[in-house]
């Protein structure tokens, strides 16, 4: 298939060949939902702890003698019913991610940018770039375009973009190293450039 190539103004710069295999793939909604869960499973940081009537410091000596006070027996002042003792069942570190195979991690981002192209929300361009990181640039660069929320896409990550884009709501910049599923759905239109197209097309072919 053809994509057309667009520069400032949305002015059309020319068209690119691209695979059909990653830019014209049916869409597999059951497996971008699978793809998207085990994401966002494996950014969990998981880190919770506490600790057990075992790992709590204090409580070796037993509190006061077993009979013949009128209280309830007790072996140390670190059980969990106890101010100050171990949780019953404690939380501990743990690892949510989830298995997933490269092949559908791949066949999920074929099928999320085939969508995008079908739905008109995936723009290709010759280059995107600012002089300075300047906001301001970026907003006009956008402008020309006549676009707002936009996730762009470079073959590598251009320093004076991502430090003119910080300051823009609901725009976000990456490179193609750091492409992933979450992003792709998340903003409304994604722009990538042609060498980010061509870089992407090889990974997934």
């Amino acid at each position: 298939m053809e994509l057309t190539i667009q520069t400032s103004g949305k002015k059309k710069a020319g068209t690119m060949n691209v695979s059909d295999t990653v830019f014209s793939a049916e869409f597999n909604e059951p497996l971008i939902h699978q793809v998207l869960t085990s994401y966002l499973a494996g950014a969990r940081s998981g880190t919770k702890a506490q600790k057990t009537r075992a790992e709590v410091r204090g409580g070796g000596k037993k509190p006061f003698k077993q009979k013949g006070t009128g209280r309830a027996r007790a072996g140390t002042i670190r059980s969990p019913i106890w101010r100050g003792g171990g949780i019953t069942f404690a939380a501990k570190p743990r690892d949510y991610s989830k298995k997933l195979n490269k092949k559908m991690y791949r066949a999920a981002m074929r099928s999320i940018l085939s969508e995008l192209v079908r739905q008109e929300r995936f723009i290709c361009v010759d280059q995107f770039d600012v002089a300075e990181s300047k906001t301001k640039l970026v907003l006009e660069k956008l402008a020309d375009f006549d676009l707002g929320e936009v996730l762009i896409v470079t073959e590598e990550l251009n320093e004076n973009l991502y430090l003119g884009v910080r300051n823009i709501p609901k725009v976000d910049v990456i490179d193609t190293n750091e492409i992933d599923p979450y992003s792709l759905i998340g903003f409304e239109k994604v722009l990538m450039t042609q060498a980010a197209v061509q870089k992407v097309e090889a990974w997934l072919s």
